[in-house]
């Protein structure tokens, strides 16, 4: 009689350990990140890459100058 009772607390001690780690493994897992907002980000600034790209291309022209010391006279 006393085995059964032993057994019977061995399986319930059993399984609230089993199930206490199964909820830890669970929240240990990191959560997934959401990269949306990241490649936005990412590609504004390719757009604002090329954008600097054409102005300094502009600015570096010769006739860019000519033009400004036309306007100046």
């Amino acid at each position: 009689m006393f085995q059964l009772f032993e057994m019977i607390v061995a399986i319930v001690f059993i399984s609230i350990v089993a199930s206490l780690i199964r909820e830890w493994i669970k929240h240990r897992q990191p959560e997934p990140i959401d990269l949306k907002p990241l490649e936005d980000r990412i590609t504004r600034l390719e757009s604002l890459e090329e954008r600097i790209k054409v102005l300094e291309a502009i600015v570096t022209d010769k006739g860019y100058d000519l033009k400004s010391q036309i306007n100046n006279l």
